[in-house]
């Protein structure tokens, strides 16, 4: 029940990077969140990959690339250590699928908005943090 919204400039992923930075940032999430690797949860985690038209994105200074993770997740799912991993893991996979290096990590921008419980809605209905909770166990108890 997450989402990830990265953000880039039209051209500055590799043709790889392109290929696969969406499944890496995903993989990268449910690790983060401690979520079983499970078909059911791979499925409700939804990636976007929004390309910029060229100039489209610049600051002040220059007109290098820059890019953003926009990480959704519900209210307590991710601990304080989760979410220190995903920002450090989340800006590798970018850095390598731009083909860049730790030097240019200041470059990649990660937010993690946590949304409040009962403010989540899936299929019709409000998905409370006790019903993840609920689907994880029985996940976990199928596997």
């Amino acid at each position: 029940m997450s989402m990830i919204r990265l953000t880039v400039p039209a051209g500055s992923l590799t043709p790889e990077g392109r290929k696969t930075v969406q499944r890496e940032l995903a993989d990268a999430l449910l690790r983060c969140e401690g979520a079983p690797d499970a078909a059911f949860f791979r499925a409700q985690l939804w990636s976007y990959l929004v390309e910029l038209p060229d100039g489209a994105q610049t600051t002040a200074a220059d007109d290098s690339p820059r890019f953003l993770v926009d990480v959704t997740v519900p209210q307590f799912v991710l601990s304080e250590e989760g979410r220190t991993r995903l920002v450090a893991e989340a800006t590798g996979i970018v850095l390598s699928a731009a083909g860049l290096a730790q030097a240019d990590a200041p470059r990649v921008w990660v937010l993690v908005h946590e949304q409040p419980d009962g403010t989540w809605g899936a299929g019709g209905s409000i998905v409370r943090h006790a019903d993840l909770v609920a689907l994880a166990q029985k996940q976990h108890v199928a596997e």
